[in-house]
């Protein structure tokens, strides 16, 4: 990609969100929307793209850091402005690539189509369209008696033939560098926002008899903008999709995609069954042949081994629960070690906060944990150890191995025969 600048407009202010945070940094699908598009594409090739940023820049350019080049609109005078602004860290290319942050469900795949048909049809620009059941709102493509695109026209300028066109402009280019910096001097100002569009430079380009080519996705939900908080519920619901599809394919099964949600972080083995309203956030790996749910959370820094059950109502955080042992009920892990084959009885809870710190809870392998135990951690319990129902195991009063604990607070009674 080395001849290919990649250039990202997120300096809009969403204004229907009426929030003091930008729009690209609103979370989604357990990261920031800007995130989603770098990943892409950083999967394309792209490694520090330019950003252009402006409302609330300085919280933007925190969260860029080192993973672009942030570079300020200062004023907001719409998309042409904007790529003018990242011209100079863009000199050394011999094309760019255009992007927008708010429409951050492109696929890598989409870009390297786009820019293979930039590079095959010579043109000077080349763009992404989709067919749409319902194009209201949207630019429309006009093509040609020999189906080149002849234009962009606008919905609030289109007769109704034009109306009824049915393909639609998306806003994601690759242009030719030098057609691209000569062109964008010409664009005018929009009469109604006092702004300046890239779609006005398309119109220009074609004008002067300069080549625009397209390509065209199947898939409408790459075409999603994020300018509202219902858009960005609709591109969360797209998102998770993909993700389940993506685990499916690889021998996961998920019971009722419409109701669990799986980070795209999560790391998920072949053969394990994800049950209703299971909710698996980042950072989170789960084994093979493992039981998910229903009704449980996986949050950041779980690590479950092979064949383990884990069922309803169950609660898990910063834990590792080896191969083969079961939480199935009504239960909350943190920042807990629990070994193979062991227990854990209904109601189970590792009180991990004392206030200052999280601190730890060991469980051995085969220990068979009491309905309602507390493990006022830290704590640790030895190879084969029971807990009796409703024990309170009090900080630093191990259990060791294969004894016997019970009772508020817990005292050790015995130690159990050989298992």
């Amino acid at each position: 990609m080395s001849s290919i600048g990649c250039i990202i407009l997120a300096a809009g202010k969403g204004t229907r969100f009426k929030s003091g945070t930008p729009k690209v940094l609103h979370e989604l699908h357990g990261r920031p929307v800007l995130q989603n598009l770098l990943d892409v594409v950083a999967e394309v090739g792209f490694r520090r793209p330019v950003v252009v940023i402006g409302h609330k820049a300085g919280k933007v350019r925190d969260f860029l850091r080192d993973k672009a080049v942030a570079v300020i609109q200062r004023k907001q005078l719409g998309t042409a402005d904007a790529v003018k602004a990242g011209k100079k860290y863009l000199s050394r290319f011999e094309d760019i690539l255009v992007l927008y942050g708010d429409v951050p469900l492109v696929k890598a795949g989409t870009i390297r189509s786009l820019i293979k048909e930039h590079a095959a049809s010579g043109a000077s620009c080349t763009l992404l369209t989709v067919f749409m059941d319902d194009p209201s709102g949207y630019g429309r493509i006009v093509r040609g008696s020999s189906d080149e695109v002849r234009g962009i026209v606008e919905e609030k300028e289109a007769d109704e033939e034009e109306k009824r066109i049915r393909e639609i402009n998306v806003g994601l280019y690759c242009f030719n560098r030098r057609d691209l910096f000569e062109t964008i001097k010409k664009v005018g100002k929009s009469k109604v926002k006092k702004e300046y569009y890239l779609t006005d430079l398309i119109e220009i380009l074609i004008s002067e008899g300069k080549k625009v080519s397209a390509v065209t996705t199947d898939d409408t939900d790459e075409t999603m903008g994020i300018n509202s908080r219902e858009d960005l519920s609709r591109a969360f619901l797209a998102l998770n999709k993909r993700m389940i599809k993506k685990l499916t394919e690889n021998s996961v099964t998920v019971m009722d995609p419409s109701t669990a949600y799986i980070s795209p972080d999560a790391k998920i083995g072949k053969d394990t069954v994800v049950y209703p309203f299971v909710v698996i956030e980042k950072n989170v790996k789960v084994g093979k042949r493992c039981s998910i749910g229903p009704f449980c959370r996986l949050r950041p820094g779980t690590v479950i081994g092979d064949d383990v059950e884990i069922g309803n109502f169950v609660e898990i955080v910063r834990s590792k629960i080896k191969s083969k042992s079961k939480a199935k009920h009504l239960t909350y892990l943190g920042d807990c070690v629990v070994g193979r084959e062991a227990n854990i009885g209904c109601g189970t809870i590792t009180a991990n906060f004392d206030g200052k710190k999280k601190n730890r809870t060991t469980i051995g392998d085969k220990a068979h944990i009491g309905s309602g135990t507390i493990f006022v951690a830290p704590v640790k319990v030895g190879k084969g150890a029971v807990t009796g129902a409703g024990s309170v195991i009090l900080r630093n009063k191990n259990v060791p191995a294969k004894a016997v604990a019970v009772g508020v607070p817990a005292r050790i009674l015995n130690k159990r025969e050989k298992r």
